[in-house]
């Protein structure tokens, strides 16, 4: 891998006012808050984290959909944090992104040529709609679907099939980065895999940079190079996928991959869960201390009064008391 960084995530924060009246007491949310990391060219960056954590927020803020309250966002040597106009969308090109709901994210009155041409058309690219005709079956053929479903409209097609309509739509452009939104969490079980691989082949051949977002830690430890756990807009743990998965240093790493389910039956019965008691807090009105203290069972008083923050421990970057010298 280059020794730069495709993208660098340096204290980013993105609120979010939702006082409720003029005269309401102000608040808000704080949906990613001081997250920092980067991402090298090539690799698949995993992001997981329980649902309202801010995962998919810090995704869209990267794709510029939601704009940064604070820190910067460096994309190739260019901070593009406050870009508008053609900049942003020269930026866009660069940096495409495969949603969640392969159902809500096409445009039903739109044939499937049309909707993976669009993208082209506003990033003027080819000359004729020949050509742009061409490179939609072209599309097509990597994502595995056939030249004549160029005709056909997303309520004929099953849910997997519109995932890679989808990922057709987001190679349109010839991105170097892809934001990938939980794009297996909305598809059977049998799918998921052949769809993860599909991109797995796609940054092989076009050697793209992902960052990847999901709740399955063991779908995101098969596809990633390196793992983030984030927990109420902190990153809590950081670090090579394999390191992470079957060495977990913060407690809530360790509890989510508790959650995983074994196949073998006698494996799971001597394996122990662990119950995480109570509510996540509300990202209004967060702990004062380690937003995880609330629900560790390791939590101490310097956790519920103090904010740890993010230190080396070999390969891994984690924010936890219990790793401070």
């Amino acid at each position: 891998m280059s020794e730069k960084p495709i993208l660098s995530v340096s204290h980013l924060k993105t609120y979010f006012d939702v006082t409720k009246g003029l005269f309401s007491k102000k608040q808000i949310v704080k949906a990613v808050d001081d997250v920092s990391f980067d991402i090298m060219p090539n690799e698949t960056f995993g992001l997981v984290g329980e649902s309202g954590c801010g995962k998919t927020t810090l995704g869209r803020t990267i794709v510029k959909l939601y704009e940064p309250t604070g820190g910067s966002i460096t994309f190739e040597g260019q901070d593009i944090a406050k870009i508008k106009g053609a900049e942003l969308k020269a930026y866009r090109k660069n940096m495409q992104m495969i949603f969640q709901d392969p159902y809500a994210s096409l445009n039903p009155r739109m044939t499937v040529g049309e909707i993976i041409k669009e993208p082209m058309i506003i990033h003027n690219i080819y000359d004729t709609d020949a050509e742009r005709e061409a490179r939609v079956v072209e599309l097509l053929k990597i994502v595995g679907l056939k030249p004549d479903h160029i005709r056909r409209y997303p309520a004929e097609f099953s849910g997997g099939q519109r995932q890679r309509i989808g990922i057709a739509r987001a190679l349109a452009v010839d991105p170097k980065f892809i934001v990938c939104d939980e794009p297996i969490s909305a598809l059977d079980v049998s799918i998921q895999a052949q769809v993860v691989n599909l991109l797995k082949n796609i940054q092989k051949e076009l050697g793209l940079s992902y960052l990847f977002i999901a709740h399955d830690l063991s779908m995101v430890k098969h596809i990633s190079d390196r793992i983030g756990v984030m927990y109420l807009g902190h990153m809590v743990e950081m670090g090579p996928g394999n390191d992470v998965y079957h060495r977990p240093l913060h407690p809530y790493t360790t509890a989510l991959l508790s959650a995983i389910p074994i196949p073998d039956p006698d494996v799971a019965k001597a394996k122990s869960r662990i119950i995480l008691e109570g509510e996540i807090p509300s990202p209004i009105n967060p702990p004062a201390g380690c937003p995880f203290c609330t629900r560790c069972q390791k939590a101490t008083e310097r956790c519920h009064r103090e904010m740890p923050q993010p230190i080396q421990v070999g390969t891994r970057m984690v924010a936890c008391h219990l790793y401070e010298r």
